[in-house]
């Protein structure tokens, strides 16, 4: 069971900004900057490659829904995510990294 899914399962504490039935927002523990959310659906999924349209309709309504709530909504933010091992995933669970609260370089 990969360390995202542990997560959901709350068996590893994290710092939540917010959740549903569906996703889990919650702080990065190596933030890359001021505001760093990670949003991952419960469900596990190894990549965006793999992800279907009905998951990312969902992410996209909380992830928009998680900006609001952390107040970057109205001044921006870097909503990204890395797929495979050539992309840069580090954990093999499909999740997106939220930077903001402040100019993101």
């Amino acid at each position: 069971m990969c360390i995202f899914c542990k997560i959901v399962k709350k068996e590893i504490p994290n710092n939540t900004v917010a959740e549903n039935d569906d996703f889990l927002a919650f702080h990065d523990l190596y933030p890359k900057a001021p505001i760093h959310i990670l949003i991952i659906p419960k469900v596990h999924v190894d990549c965006f490659q793999d992800a279907s349209p009905e998951i990312m309709a969902g992410l996209s309504t909380f992830a928009q829904e998680v900006a609001t709530k952390v107040g970057v909504d109205q001044t921006g933010y870097r909503f990204l995510t890395n797929n495979g091992e050539d992309g840069g995933q580090e954990v093999e669970h499909l999740h997106f990294h939220m930077l903001g609260g402040g100019k993101i370089a």
